[in-house]
């Protein structure tokens, strides 16, 4: 793992759950670990996923005459595949389901369970050239500290600490499917796992909109109300919005601080001094404390290793 992380560019720690990746560095490792271990879920599951996989499964999933088939054939597919999980569908007149049924007392793979949801959102989402709303997600796993981020991956509030994990969606709001030829097809596994797990459709939520409008301002002394008064809401509005996505302003903030802190820190050309000054920190133990608070590590673990 340690090699694959080098090639792909992320200089950290291989304990990937104490670390932050951005999205292309994510892409990367995927593609290099996809291709040396000749597994496509690397290594996520007790069965590997063979090479073309994936290429199978989006020509089983297109020829669906709508999503909801397109879904049932996509749990099809893994139950064949998969020893751990059984994937159960459900479809009623309001809900349609699709959640992770445990055949072995393994512990919940934490990434796991999401590239599985996401990768059958980004399907559908592919299959209808938008994205496809989404009702709720809910995990089987505690909620960890970076809960925000998954935002970024469901347009939707995602839940934790459910029996199962599960991705609902409302049939009434998926429509028909939009013909996908084999160039479409080749494009989507060439870029995997872009395009399903960064479904890039559209801005799907208000925290990425908050935080593309603090990237294009003085972030650093930028307040909830600049915020609300550039979205055309009140400070009162947009509290109760961020609470109803679980999250709220300063988290955004916080996030977007400690992304600039390991890009410098990968860039290599400023001290942890300078960043923590950069980032409006009274002093670099403050520094230090709020990035090991938000990451797990401390900043020199993610210092580029030389001599790679």
């Amino acid at each position: 793992m340690e090699s694959f992380l080098s090639r792909s560019g992320i200089g950290v720690s291989p304990h990937l759950s104490n670390s932050r990746v951005t999205h292309d560095e994510i892409v990367r490792l995927y593609q290099i670990a996809a291709v040396e271990t000749g597994d496509e879920m690397m290594g996520l599951w007790s069965r590997p996923i063979r090479p073309r996989a994936l290429q199978h499964l989006l020509t089983t999933v297109r020829e669906a005459s709508n999503l909801a088939s397109a879904l049932f054939r996509f749990s099809t597919f893994w139950n064949m595949l998969l020893d751990d999980y059984q994937l159960d569908v459900r479809s009623s007149s309001d809900e349609l389901s699709l959640t992770l049924v445990p055949l072995q007392g393994l512990p919940v793979q934490r990434f796991g369970h999401m590239l599985m949801l996401k990768l059958a959102h980004g399907l559908l989402s592919w299959l209808a050239g938008r994205e496809v709303p989404v009702a709720r997600v809910a995990f089987a796993f505690d909620r960890p500290s970076f809960a925000v981020d998954y935002l970024v991956l469901f347009p939707t509030a995602v839940g934790f600490q459910a029996p199962r994990s599960t991705i609902v969606f409302d049939p009434t709001q998926l429509g028909p499917p939009v013909a996908r030829d084999n160039a479409a097809l080749v494009s989507f596994v060439s870029r995997a796992p872009r395009d399903w797990i960064f479904t890039s459709y559209r801005e799907h939520n208000l925290s990425l909109r908050i935080r593309a409008l603090l990237h294009r301002t003085d972030w650093n002394n930028c307040r909830l109300a600049h915020v609300a008064e550039m979205l055309g809401t009140t400070p009162r509005t947009l509290i109760r919005r961020l609470e109803e996505d679980e999250t709220t302003f300063q988290a955004i903030k916080d996030g977007l601080r400690r992304d600039i802190a390991i890009r410098d820190l990968r860039d290599g050309r400023k001290n942890v001094e300078e960043i923590s000054q950069d980032l409006g920190f009274s002093s670099a133990a403050n520094f230090h404390r709020a990035f090991r608070r938000w990451t797990g590590a401390a900043p020199g673990s993610y210092r580029l290793r030389k001599g790679r």
